[in-house]
């Protein structure tokens, strides 16, 4: 039989759970480029609110993967100092035979980071679709079991596009409803899912994947022609596009999770920032002035949904 002292404690102790269940709200350092280095970035990601990082560990990023288990310790020590959280990295990886790979996963283990975004994988036009997923998944494996070696957890992104695996949101809950969400799973892009099914297709979207989820990216957009008439995505600040944020955060917040939700800006107002220039073409104050507002925007929609 449960005391009410038992039963008090108890309480008190979900309640704390469910206080501490939100997402952390992550900078991609990627819009971050043209600070002068790690310490003028997590400078600049405190003052616009931001509670952690996710550092670019590739090619012409932050963190140069050759270059891992010099330069990523040294980064995370500035990034923590500065009062942020370094719960992920995003690379460039899709297989466990990628050169480095292993190298980054072993930094990242060391250094307590358990969440690295992984690179997608592509159709071939040509090929039956069955049978390329079977081989996807077999390489799947493969990054699984290197990652549960570490303690690591490889995040695929929900990019939109032709071609892409995983665009349709089910092919990727097909390739891995079979494999350990803790060693590969899924980092969730309610912008790309909203391109891919603006009208309802992004409910469905949401309700398989988040459960395989570890990490969530937010952006918004709108539908408009570009120069040569056809249709394409046009990235907008957060509030300015089509994407339903009040009913999906309410839908995280009843998901429990509480992993990275990192801040995608690809919308072309930042002057080159949204494409991770190292010189914006505009002045600094006017960047700083847009990430603000979309930061602004976001926490109002997290308090609202009780994620804040």
């Amino acid at each position: 039989m449960v005391t009410r002292r038992e039963f008090l404690i108890g309480s008190a102790a979900a309640l704390s759970s469910s206080a501490q269940a939100r997402p952390v709200i992550c900078a991609f350092s990627k819009h971050f480029q043209w600070t002068s280095g790690i310490a003028e970035m997590a400078e600049v990601m405190v003052s616009l609110g931001y509670e952690g990082v996710d550092l670019t560990v590739r090619p012409g990023g932050h963190v140069e993967p050759n270059r891992v288990q010099e330069d990523l310790p040294k980064a995370a020590e500035i990034i923590r100092k500065a009062g942020l959280k370094l719960p992920m990295v995003t690379t460039r990886y899709t297989d466990a035979s990628s050169p480095e790979v292993e190298t980054v996963v072993k930094t990242c283990a060391a250094l307590g980071i358990r969440l690295y975004r992984c690179d997608t994988f592509t159709y071939d036009a040509k090929r039956p679709l069955p049978v390329q997923l079977e081989e996807f998944r077999g390489r799947v494996k493969e990054l699984a079991a290197l990652n549960r070696r570490y303690g690591v957890c490889a995040i695929y992104h929900t990019h939109s596009g032709p071609g892409r695996v995983g665009a349709s949101m089910w092919d990727l809950y097909l390739l891995l409803k079979d494999v350990d969400p803790d060693a590969v799973a899924v980092n969730f892009d309610i912008g790309h899912a909203t391109v891919e099914g603006g009208y309802g297709g992004w409910i469905h979207s949401t309700r398989l994947l988040l459960p395989i989820s570890r990490g969530v990216a937010v952006k918004d957009f709108l539908w408009r022609k570009n120069e040569k008439g056809v249709w394409t995505p046009w990235w907008r600040p957060l509030g300015e596009g089509m994407v339903n944020f009040r009913q999906f955060f309410a839908m995280l917040k009843q998901s429990g999770f509480a992993g990275p939700l990192q801040v995608h800006m690809e919308y072309p107002e930042l002057g080159g920032a949204a494409r991770g220039d190292r010189t914006i073409q505009i002045p600094r104050e006017k960047v700083l002035e847009l990430m603000r507002r979309d930061m602004e925007t976001l926490k109002g929609w997290l308090k609202e949904a009780g994620l804040a």
